[in-house]
């Protein structure tokens, strides 16, 4: 298994559509993302500053998109750190499985759209940062 790094996380344009009325984008699974979505949810009413996720997933893809407001990615693949801001809702980034990945900074008001490519499953989570390591570690060297 190839090890994922923070370079395969991906941001990707999203077609807009609209006028001096209002616009509109659609995703649309294995078109505008790299995946079917099975999962959709949205973290909001996030004081500013505050930070949420701090996570990786074993098979579970993520795309996340700043519906509103602005917030950071921090991604993480053991090995380097980056971080990826978010502000506009034609913009989202790509997140494969084996990154760990903290939204930060919040703006005041920021919503952030999250499309999973896998429904709700406890076990596809790594919540401790230690026991990434350590999976990233054994996924390297299988």
């Amino acid at each position: 298994m190839n090890k994922p790094s923070v370079f395969d996380c991906q941001m990707i344009h999203l077609p807009q559509l609209g006028d001096r009325q209002g616009h509109i984008t659609v995703v649309n699974g294995l078109k505008e993302i790299p995946f079917e979505v099975k999962r959709i949810f949205y973290l909001y009413d996030i004081p500013g500053g505050e930070s949420r996720g701090a996570h990786s997933h074993k098979e579970c893809h993520q795309f996340l998109i700043a519906a509103s407001g602005a917030y950071e990615v921090l991604i993480d693949d053991g090995k380097v750190q980056k971080v990826v801001s978010l502000n506009r809702p034609t913009i989202g980034l790509h997140i494969p499985p084996g990154i760990w990945a903290s939204e930060i900074n919040f703006s005041s008001g920021s919503v952030c759209l999250v499309l999973a490519s896998h429904e709700y499953n406890e076990k596809d989570y790594i919540r401790d940062y230690n026991d990434f390591k350590k999976y990233v570690d054994d996924t390297q060297d299988s």
